[in-house]
């Protein structure tokens, strides 16, 4: 097909430029940009026939990894450190 309806897993390492120039970049563009992720992650992941945790796994790992890194620099300077 077109080159601006193949997914990015589809898209060759030369062809990256111009499907990246074919991308609308407006809000809307990125909103719907978005909601087809979701979409997409919720169709592989969440509503399967028999699916198992993985998909809840990894968003509760993804808050996790997030939610230390924007905690970084406050429990970095609340650490128990030997000297002083």
């Amino acid at each position: 097909g077109p080159l601006s309806e193949r997914p990015l897993m589809e898209v060759r390492l030369g062809e990256l430029h111009t499907w990246i120039s074919t991308c609308s970049f407006s809000p809307q563009g990125l909103l719907g940009a978005v909601q087809k992720a979701w979409s997409s992650y919720c169709a592989k992941y969440i509503h399967v026939r028999q699916g198992g945790p993985a998909g809840i796994s990894m968003l509760l790992a993804g808050y996790c990894l997030l939610s230390y890194g924007w905690n970084y620099q406050h429990l970095k300077r609340h650490r128990w450190r030997k000297y002083h």
